[in-house]
């Protein structure tokens, strides 16, 4: 009952904005009691973070299992999305690159990795084991960590009046197929998906 209260406090308007006496006041008990379960306020997040990062988890093995069997640009750009949406909600980017407690942020920055950064890495992984991708799968995984970050935290949305999904649909469509629009193409014709190249052929490069 406190995490749940304290979830919705905390969320609804920001850690660092909700104190003690307001959750003791939200649950109708004293802190004292608040306090025989949870010794302080960051142990109480820690608490209330938990629980999150287990409905992120959930959000994205159910994206993971209704994405089986599509095209791998589908399963990655799905997964993107909701790994987006979850972080979003629970402010995890905020709480791993703000100022505040060392410990908290660590934290913080250890359960996204755990939940979903090593998901994303796997599935680049998997990309490229299966001949679809030839970069390597580690600058992939570091390229896409910092758009999703970035956009999380940015007003792009805003400036262009997009939602933040049209915004990662674009950032694994750039990731994924390259965003130079072939010669010719017109701007309402729809974009073809990249040809990965088997080997370099230095005859052709463009040369500066």
């Amino acid at each position: 009952m406190i995490v749940e209260a304290a979830s919705r406090l905390f969320f609804g308007s920001g850690f660092a904005r909700v104190s003690m006496d307001d959750l003791a006041r939200e649950l109708g008990m004293s802190k004292k009691t608040i306090y025989r379960h949870f010794p302080d306020k960051r142990s109480l997040l820690a608490a209330v973070l938990d629980r999150q990062f287990a409905a992120v988890e959930r959000t994205l093995v159910a994206a993971t299992e209704d994405a089986e069997g599509q095209p791998f640009g589908v399963r990655v750009q799905r997964f993107l999305i909701a790994a987006g949406s979850e972080l979003g909600r629970i402010g995890a980017t905020q709480l791993a690159t703000g100022r505040g407690d060392t410990m908290l942020r660590q934290y913080v920055e250890q359960r996204v990795d755990a939940v979903v950064y090593q998901r994303l890495d796997e599935l680049f992984r998997e990309g490229h084991r299966q001949g679809l991708l030839v970069a390597p799968p580690e600058l992939l995984s570091e390229i896409t960590r910092g758009a999703l970050e970035r956009l999380l935290m940015s007003e792009l949305p805003r400036d262009l009046d997009w939602t933040a999904a049209d915004l990662l649909r674009a950032t694994v469509d750039t990731v994924l197929y390259g965003a130079i629009r072939p010669t010719g193409q017109g701007i309402d014709d729809e974009q073809p998906r990249a040809v990965i190249p088997t080997a370099r052929d230095d005859e052709q490069e463009v040369g500066p």
